[in-house]
């Protein structure tokens, strides 16, 4: 876990978020603060609205009241490929890959927008255009390395089974070059051999990069070993937030699960 201070900037910053789907509130007056460089992870009973931030987070939806700040610059309100480009990314839960593409051609695809030659350029391959491929491949290499993809690099994304795929829609988001990594159910779907390989990437990811990563899972063993910052969500109102051993014992957080303290 990263050793944190109150002195270290806030990365991201939601204050009062509230959101609606008719006469559904999904989240309610929901504010949050990640450090640079931190663990932080979401958790909740199915529907208390973690996806739905999430979404807001990331610019798919847009709440109807509140704030969400990125290094102190305003998101709400701006498009989610711009918000991507602003160095957010995510891997999302329902894999979200082109699964004809292979595993290298799908984190290629994902630099796309650090892409900065024009069509000419890119039709004859040649100056900074071939100087900016070679940059990204050796970027998506270091990639593939670092979440034990080399033997897979070549085929494609659909003939590979769901753990794997599940590790390439990570490395899709880390080949965006982020500083924020948003991670919805990493472990989702998994064995115990697959869920313990995604928690060491993870802490990898984290390590080596220095990327500030949030994380929603409802593995609370997954949560409570990476976790620096853990805040709860019920039914879209948060009922907790601090260290993962305090959520652990937290009476309102057991009843929540479990429907007893």
């Amino acid at each position: 876990m990263a050793v944190l201070n109150d002195n270290q900037a806030y990365h991201l910053e939601v204050d009062h978020l509230t959101m609606g789907f008719g006469g559904v509130v999904a989240l309610q007056d929901v504010s949050l603060k990640v450090r640079q460089g931190e663990i932080y992870s979401i958790i909740g009973p199915n529907g208390a609205g973690k996806t739905t931030l999430f979404n807001c987070i990331s610019g798919i939806y847009r709440p109807q009241a509140g704030s969400i700040r990125f290094r102190g610059r305003e998101l709400i309100g701006v498009k989610p490929h711009k918000i991507s480009q602003s160095g957010i990314a995510r891997a999302f839960q329902n894999i979200a890959l082109f699964q004809g593409m292979t595993v290298l051609e799908n984190l290629m695809a994902a630099r796309g927008h650090l892409q900065k030659y024009g069509l000419l350029t890119a039709a004859v391959f040649l100056g900074r255009c071939k100087k900016e491929e070679a940059l990204s491949r050796d970027r998506v290499e270091d990639i593939i390395e670092l979440l034990d993809l080399q033997r897979v690099r070549h085929m494609p994304v659909g003939a590979l089974p769901y753990g794997l795929q599940k590790r390439v829609e990570l490395g899709r988001a880390l080949a965006m070059d982020p500083q924020i990594i948003l991670v919805d159910e990493p472990v989702s779907g998994m064995n115990l051999e697959e869920r313990e390989d995604m928690a060491r990437y993870l802490l990898d990811i984290h390590e080596s990069m220095s990327l500030t990563v949030m994380i929603i899972e409802h593995d609370m063993g997954l949560v409570m070993d990476l976790s620096d910052t853990v805040t709860v969500l019920n039914f879209g109102i948060k009922i907790a937030e601090g260290k993962p051993g305090d959520i652990y014992a937290n009476p309102e957080v057991i009843t929540a699960y479990l429907g007893q303290a």
